[in-house]
């Protein structure tokens, strides 16, 4: 029983958290500073690791389908293939699971910090509402960088599948062929159901990240335990989102 309340308790602290973030939004402009602060981090600092993984990524899609598809000759649709996988799973969830893994940890672990050493509480003394500087620039700043970082990891996925497909002697297709499959069965729409979910998700993850983070009692221990509960949450989230939103767009 204590953990099923433990549970509602964590979804009823977020849902608050929300709220009361919403309510600072006009502050927003006033934030600048911290807003591209938080861009640089979500955005620009996680950049290198999306685009190496996205084309590994690519490449082994188009590996795979190339061994299988080259056994009944329909090599061809490689570029469909890898061109719908990534744009409506792949993409948006491996970005997704970055940042879950090196934002949202560290935001968990700032946050949980300062609740520790009880800096929170210090804002909270002379008036200043931790979700107004803590929390509403980082859910602004994941709201303008997911779609980047999806975006960008399509177009490199994409070229790490053509590469392999192009290379790899049993494939040996040529890029013109793969890249239009690709366009003739990847519509807009495709793409943009993936960033659709790549924003729910960088959503979800630095809110309950935050939420953990500020839920933080106890000493140095608790700060540990807070940045491994708020990924494996985050994961977890994703991963059921993704199901039920696949589910909704298709």
């Amino acid at each position: 029983m204590k953990p099923i309340l433990a549970v509602l308790e964590g979804i009823g602290d977020t849902v608050l958290l929300l709220v009361r973030t919403l309510r600072h939004a006009s502050s927003l402009p006033r934030q600048l500073p911290r807003f591209i602060d938080q861009c640089y981090q979500i955005g620009y600092a996680t950049l290198p690791i999306v685009a190496i993984l996205s084309f590994f990524i690519g490449g082994v899609l188009a590996l795979q389908a190339g061994y299988s598809m080259s056994n009944f000759g329909a090599k061809e649709f490689i570029g469909s293939l890898v061109g719908l996988s990534m744009a409506r799973a792949l993409g948006p969830v491996m970005v997704a699971v970055l940042v879950a893994g090196r934002v949202g940890s560290a935001i968990t672990a700032e946050l949980a910090s300062m609740k520790v050493y009880q800096e929170v509480d210090a804002l909270v003394t002379m008036n200043i509402p931790p979700e107004r500087i803590l929390v509403l620039p980082r859910l602004a700043a994941v709201l303008v960088m997911m779609p980047v970082l999806a975006i960008i990891a399509n177009l490199v996925g994409w070229f790490g599948g053509a590469l392999v497909a192009h290379t790899v002697d049993f494939i040996a297709l040529e890029p013109d062929k793969y890249f239009e499959t690709l366009r003739r069965y990847t519509k807009f729409d495709d793409i943009a159901d993936g960033i659709i979910k790549a924003e729910v998700f960088g959503f979800v993850v630095v809110l309950v990240c935050c939420s953990i983070g500020l839920r933080t009692r106890g000493g140095p221990r608790e700060i540990g335990a807070s940045v491994t509960k708020a990924v494996v949450t985050s994961l977890i989230l994703i991963l059921v989102l993704d199901y039920f939103l696949t589910k909704a767009l298709l």
